[in-house]
């Protein structure tokens, strides 16, 4: 059978003949020709839907365009991931197969199936939902930590996934090489913050899969506002399941910063406080630190945040006309200032 390219053969960082030729050769379920379509929305590894002749969808994941962290954006660690936490509590999309060939397409790629659903980026979406399926979110999500946290890495076969101790020390260090490599501009309060995290960092709890963006808008939402799938596994690793618990705060803030609204300002969502006393109750461990986990993971985010700023502006992330890069740098001092707050820190 031969593979057909789509009407649009420019899309960045697809060779659409070449891959194409690879997905025909593949048992995915597809048959060509296929089209390509860059999602928007994701800010590190891009993501394409893909619609073969019958009009099946499937997605697929490859690394930015650009220079990146040597450890990041390992496309086969990542489809591994997806592999064992398939068929388990935990709702994920479908691994379908995976290229480690980088003359395919540049870079290396895995293809999953379409996970169809409401991925709540930003208010606007939120507001599409009833208050009821908002509550079921806020319940989902709590729920769908839990089950994470609750699996077992060496059943699923991921006891090597990662050290199983030092989890804020290798953060902290591996976060700060990202931000030594993208700044742009100095911020001391980036490093102020690393600085108190460092010392302040609490007793080590056990290490489980710790997903790393478990947030809101890395999740399909179904029709009755329950999870049907989690995205982004890239920063999924071994570590203390209260980086998770703290990381969803902090994109749950209670209440909004002065002139914006959130997500969870919206009727039927929990608030903070709800979503963590409840994760406690689900998993019986205590939240006590978790405003130190909450700070560690605006600091992260604004490490993170401003490594993706910088591919963006090196035309590392495709065409992605709809990103505000003024609102996306100055997220970064949001961040860093969200963090010092939470750790009593002035600056």
């Amino acid at each position: 059978m031969t593979a057909h390219a789509t009407e649009h053969p420019d899309i960045a960082g697809i060779d659409v003949e070449s891959v194409s030729r690879w997905l025909s050769r593949q048992d995915c379920g597809l048959a060509p020709p296929y089209r390509f379509e860059l999602i928007s929305g994701g800010r590190s590894n891009l993501t394409y839907r893909v619609v073969d002749a019958a009009g099946t969808e499937a997605a697929l994941r490859r690394p930015p365009l650009g220079h990146v962290l040597a450890t990041a954006h390992d496309m086969a660690r990542e489809h591994r991931i997806l592999t064992a936490v398939w068929g388990t509590e935990v709702p994920v999309a479908r691994p379908l197969a995976l290229c480690t060939d980088v003359d395919v397409n540049g870079a290396p790629f895995y293809v999953m199936s379409f996970a169809r659903g409401t991925v709540c980026h930003d208010v606007e979406v939120a507001r599409t939902l009833t208050p009821a399926q908002r509550g079921t979110a806020g319940h989902s999500l709590v729920e769908v930590l839990a089950a994470l946290h609750a699996l077992d890495p060496d059943e699923v076969g991921l006891g090597d996934l990662g050290r199983r101790t030092g989890y804020v020390e290798r953060q902290l260090k591996r976060w700060t090489a990202q931000w030594e490599s993208s700044k742009t501009r100095e911020v001391p309060l980036v490093d102020a913050v690393r600085d108190r995290l460092a010392a302040l960092a609490p007793p080590e709890a056990e290490a489980t899969i710790a997903h790393g963006d478990y947030r809101i808008g890395n999740c399909a939402l179904g029709a009755d506002g329950s999870i049907v799938a989690v995205f982004d596994w890239e920063l999924c690793t071994l570590g203390d399941p209260r980086a998770d618990i703290g990381y969803l705060c902090s994109w749950w803030p209670t209440p909004a910063p002065p002139g914006e609204e959130a997500i969870c300002d919206l009727e039927g969502f929990p608030d903070r406080a709800e979503l963590a006393a409840s994760y406690a109750e689900r998993t019986g461990r205590g939240v006590e630190t978790i405003d130190y986990f909450t700070a560690f993971s605006h600091w992260r985010l604004a490490c993170i945040g401003q490594g993706v700023y910088a591919r963006f502006l090196h035309g590392a992330m495709g065409d992605q006309d709809d990103v505000d890069l003024d609102q996306m740098r100055d997220g970064v001092e949001r961040r860093a200032r969200a963090a010092a707050d939470l750790l009593g820190l002035d600056a």
